[in-house]
C-alpha cells in the first residue's frame, strides 16, 4: 500500500514514511493510493473478533511495511492501557446506542488512535536510531491524549499548542499536569484555528520542519484516522446482521472523525448508511452540507470547546475524494481558499454532498436541554460533545435502521455544562481526582509563528 498527497506533489511513499511525514511536503494530506476491496468472507470473520484482532486485521489492509506480528504487538499494547474489556462497548440508551469511545487513559476516544500511534512513533525511532519532536494543536482533548501517548518515551519530545482559556479546566489540566522532561505544553492567547494555522506554517517550513525532525500527531496524520476507522467497523457489525445497515451520529469540527466513518462505509457498504455530521454553533461543517459552501466564519465559545472550530483540518481529503481524486484541482481550491476564505460547490456537487452526509447544528441550549432529558429518561449522563452527536441523531431516526451517536469524552471532563444541565456533577473517574493540587507546567504565548518557532527550537531534540 502506498501513500499519495491530495494536492499531487509527492511520489507514493510507503506507510511508515507517510506517518512520519504526518502533512504532506507538499502541504498536501495523506491518503492511500487506492482502497482496499474487502471481500464477504473477510467481513464474515470480522465478526465477533476482539476489538484488538479487529484492528489488526482492518489495519493490514493499510499497512505492509511492518511485519505482522510486529504490528499485531503494537496494537494489542496500544489498547491494554484502556479500562474496558471492549475497548469501545457500544450500550443501548433509549432510542439510540452510544459507542463509548472514553475508556482510554485520558478518557476521550483521541486515545482510541494516539495510544497506537504514539507506540508507532516509538517503534519507527527505534529502527531508525532517530528522534522526532512532535508539534501540534489542541482545542481540548487531542493534546491531553497525544501527551499520554508519548510521554516518558525515548527519542521524542513533544510540543502541544492549546488556546489560553478555551479548553475546559480538567482539559488544561490533563495537558500542564503531565511535567515529563520530553512535554511541552504551550498556551496561546487566541484561538484553536490560530494553532492549528501555526501548526501548519511550520510543517510547511520545509528546512525548519526537516532540521526539528517535525512529526504531526493532530488527525492530518493518516495513522490516526485509520485507527479510527476501526471503531465504526466494530460497532457496524457488532449490532447489524447479515443484510443489515446501521447509521452513525458524530460530533465533529475538524472532520476527522466523520471521515474516518466515510471510509470505513468504503470498506463496508452493505453496512453503513447515514452519517450524520452534527455541529455546535461553530456550523462551517453544517453549511457546507446544506449550503454548498465553505466559508470562514468567527469562532464561538461553547461548552462543546473540542468542536468549537472554524477550519476543518481533515476536510481537503474528502474535498479529494469530491473532486474524483483531481490533485490538481484540490490544490487549486486551497490555494483559493487560502486567499478568499471560501468555497463554493455546484448543484452536482452539493447533491452528492448531501447524499454521502446529513447535518444538524446544536446550538449550547438544545446541548443542555438534550443533556437533561437523556438523563431523566435514561439516567445516562452525556457530556456536551456526545449530547450535539446524540441530538442530531435523534433527529435523523429510522424505524429498523440502529442510530450508534459517538460519545467522544467522559462527562466528567466537562462537569460544569453537565451539572447545570442535570443539577450535580457527574462522578469524578479516579484518575482526574486530585489533578487540580499536581505541579503544573505551561508556557503562554502570543498566537504568533516566531514565538512558537523559538520556544521549539530552544527546547527540541
Amino acid at each position: 500500500m502506498k501513500y499519495i498527497s491530495t494536492r499531487g506533489g509527492i511520489a507514493p511513499i510507503s506507510f511508515k514514511e507517510a506517518v512520519m511525514m504526518g502533512l504532506a511536503t507538499d502541504g498536501g494530506l495523506l491518503l492511500p493510493e487506492n482502497m482496499p476491496q474487502v471481500s464477504d468472507e473477510t467481513i464474515q470473520a470480522w465478526r465477533g473478533m476482539s476489538y484488538p484482532d479487529l484492528a489488526h486485521d482492518v489495519m493490514s489492509l493499510f499497512i505492509d511495511d511492518i511485519p505482522a506480528g510486529d504490528l499485531k504487538d503494537l496494537v494489542d499494547r496500544s489498547y491494554s492501557t484502556f479500562t474496558h474489556p471492549e475497548v469501545v462497548p457500544v450500550v443501548q440508551k433509549g432510542d439510540v446506542y452510544i459507542m463509548e469511545l472514553f475508556h482510554g487513559p485520558t478518557l476521550a476516544f483521541k486515545d482510541v488512535a494516539l495510544q497506537f500511534l504514539g507506540n508507532v512513533f516509538e517503534y519507527l525511532l527505534k529502527e531508525s536510531g532517530e528522534k522526532m519532536n512532535i508539534l501540534g494543536a489542541t482545542s481540548g482533548d487531542t493534546g491531553s491524549a497525544a501527551i499520554y501517548g508519548v510521554r516518558g518515551k525515548d527519542r521524542i519530545n513533544i510540543f502541544i499548542i492549546h488556546p489560553h482559556k478555551r479548553v475546559s479546566a480538567i482539559q488544561e489540566l490533563q495537558m500542564t499536569t503531565v511535567t515529563d522532561d520530553n512535554v511541552f505544553n504551550m498556551a496561546i492567547r487566541g484561538t484553536f484555528d490560530d494553532g492549528q494555522a501555526i501548526v501548519k506554517t511550520l510543517f510547511n517550513d520545509i528546512p525548519f520542519k526537516e532540521k526539528y525532525h517535525l512529526g504531526a500527531v493532530n488527525s492530518i496524520n493518516w495513522a490516526r484516522i485509520l485507527a479510527q476507522v476501526v471503531y465504526y467497523i466494530y460497532s457496524a457489525l457488532k449490532l447489524t446482521p447479515d443484510d443489515g445497515m446501521v447509521d452513525f451520529s458524530v460530533p465533529t469540527g475538524n472532520f476527522g472523525d466523520i471521515f474516518a466513518g466515510y471510509v470505513a462505509r468504503k470498506l463496508l457498504p452493505g453496512s453503513i448508511r447515514n452519517l450524520v455530521l452534527a455541529t455546535n454553533e461553530n456550523d462551517l461543517l453544517t453549511r457546507f452540507v446544506n449550503n454548498g459552501e465553505y466559508s470562514l466564519g468567527k469562532v464561538v465559545q461553547t461548552t462543546s470547546p473540542s468542536m468549537d472550530i472554524q477550519l476543518a483540518s481533515n476536510f481537503e481529503r474528502y474535498l479529494y475524494f469530491l473532486y474524483d481524486r483531481n490533485a490538481e484541482r484540490t490544490r487549486g481550491s486551497m490555494e483559493e481558499f487560502s486567499k478568499t476564505g471560501k468555497l463554493l460547490f455546484s448543484k452536482t456537487e452539493q447533491d452528492r454532498i448531501r447524499s454521502e452526509f446529513s447535518t444538524r447544528s446544536v446550538d449550547q441550549k438544545e446541548t443542555l436541554e438534550t443533556i437533561s432529558a437523556f438523563f431523566k429518561e435514561t439516567g445516562y449522563v452525556l457530556d456536551p460533545h456526545t449530547a450535539v452527536g446524540v441530538s442530531g441523531g435523534l433527529a435523523r431516526l429510522e424505524k429498523g435502521i440502529p442510530m450508534i451517536c459517538l460519545s467522544t469524552a467522559h462527562p466528567s471532563k466537562f462537569g460544569a455544562a453537565v451539572e447545570e444541565a442535570i443539577g450535580r456533577p457527574p462522578e469524578m473517574p479516579s484518575s482526574l481526582q486530585g489533578l487540580e493540587n499536581k505541579e503544573t507546567r505551561c508556557k503562554v504565548l502570543d498566537a504568533d509563528v516566531q514565538q512558537i518557532k523559538e520556544f521549539v527550537t530552544q527546547n527540541a531534540l
